[in-house]
């Protein structure tokens, strides 16, 4: 089950002026389920986006790309789940050119105004005839409350639904921002299958959301790891409605952080919320590596910890054999690492320093601390002020199960 983590209620995430969310059931892969989104964006808004840094990126993703630099303003989003249409080839291409026609088709826009997402399972032909014909059911229900519907059309292996809302003022409006992600399993930055969306009704140049997105996903989305491997369809989206009724924010305004800032905890939000409902997970584990040279080898270890099968499953049997992470630390590829200075600790625990185990630990401590949801595995180099934190969980036993299962 998902660690400390529930689906949101409906009424918790807030309708974004200007955005409206239309799902329906289309059959993509399963029967009863819903599996295709559609999100609507007021003319004039602005829109961002990162993607998977996999060099087999799905053809959704190579679309949307040359969408957004074709300039022509987004009016449309469309997500299916059930099929990455990954690996497909030019049959890919031209299915999710297709998707994209047909909306546009019935929105009276351009193809180049409609961005495609896919997710589900690799080397398997799109089915365009049932993401078409879905399409009448979305426009139907198009609402700007449909937010947590919204989340759960674009669910595969996650148990929950995942959704945020924060709201903020300024220059004396009310800004809402509002965002739902999907992941569970194949997370790894960058980014780390994951697709999300967030929406703002803030009134933001297209530089200053540029800005926004990457600041955010280099503190959310690319900080997560379950699995170690890297999707071919991950896709962030942030879209300002330009709704709010404020004077345009650019990089340079005083209410430019603030909104950065908010729009960056609601990433967090839903970047945690997938590590959370990891593929079997049972253990959250927050891994902090302080006292590095620079942030690159801060996250050489970081990432070395919470890649470890060994690691992650000892987290999960709650076995206190915290040697391997010191083994983990040793390997991570940083330069000169004197082992004799850095200091290991869990939760609050001094485990290791001087190059051994700490003289005042017990693995009694180890053990009690092992047996939380939630646990801080914290490493303190010694070489100077950089800092990192990633996010991730444990591997169980239903980690292999799920996997195992996938296409059945």
């Amino acid at each position: 089950m998902p660690v400390k983590l529930t689906a949101p209620q409906a009424s918790s995430l807030l309708p974004v002026r200007g955005v409206k969310l239309g799902y329906a059931e289309a059959h993509i892969r399963k029967a009863q389920r819903k599996d295709l989104l559609v999100i609507s964006l007021a003319e004039g808004s602005a829109v961002s986006g990162v993607f998977t840094q996999n060099q087999f990126c799905a053809a959704p993703v190579t679309l949307c790309k040359s969408h957004l630099a074709a300039k022509q303003g987004i009016r449309a989003l469309l997500v299916n789940t059930g099929c990455a249409n990954a690996g497909t080839g030019e049959q890919g291409m031209q299915a999710a050119q297709q998707s994209c026609v047909a909306l546009a088709g019935l929105l009276n826009l351009t193809a180049e105004q409609i961005l495609p997402f896919s997710t589900g399972v690799i080397l398997e032909p799109l089915p365009v005839d049932r993401v078409v014909a879905g399409l009448p059911d979305c426009l139907s229900n198009l609402k700007s409350d449909n937010w947590l519907n919204a989340a759960e059309a674009i669910m595969t292996t996650d148990i929950v639904a995942k959704g945020y809302t924060k709201q903020i003022s300024l220059g004396g409006k009310t800004i809402t921002i509002t965002g739902i992600s999907k992941g569970s399993g194949m997370i790894h930055p960058n980014m780390a299958t994951m697709l999300g969306y967030i929406a703002t009704d803030a009134v933001v140049s297209q530089a200053a959301l540029d800005a926004i997105i990457h600041h955010a996903v280099n503190k959310s989305f690319n900080c997560i790891t379950v699995d170690g491997d890297t999707s071919t369809n991950d896709s962030l989206i942030m879209l300002a409605s330009q709704q709010a009724g404020h004077a345009q924010i650019s990089e340079t305004s005083p209410h430019f952080l603030a909104l950065r800032d908010a729009m960056t905890e609601v990433a967090i939000e839903l970047a945690q919320a997938i590590v959370r409902d990891g593929e079997g997970a049972t253990k959250f584990m927050t891994v902090q590596i302080d006292g590095g040279k620079d942030e690159a080898e801060c996250r050489k270890v970081a990432y070395a910890i919470a890649h470890s099968p060994l690691i992650k499953t000892a987290f999960f049997a709650s076995d206190p054999n915290l040697g391997r992470i010191l083994a983990a630390i040793g390997y991570a590829g940083v330069d000169q690492l004197d082992v004799n200075q850095l200091k290991l600790y869990l939760g609050d625990v001094l485990v290791a320093e001087k190059g051994g185990r700490a003289s005042a630990y017990r693995e009694e401590q180890g053990a009690a601390i092992m047996q939380e949801a939630e646990i801080l595995v914290r490493v303190d180099l010694a070489r100077g002020a950089a800092s990192c934190t990633i996010w991730t969980c444990d591997f169980s036993y239903d980690y292999v199960k799920i996997n195992a299962d996938y296409r059945s």
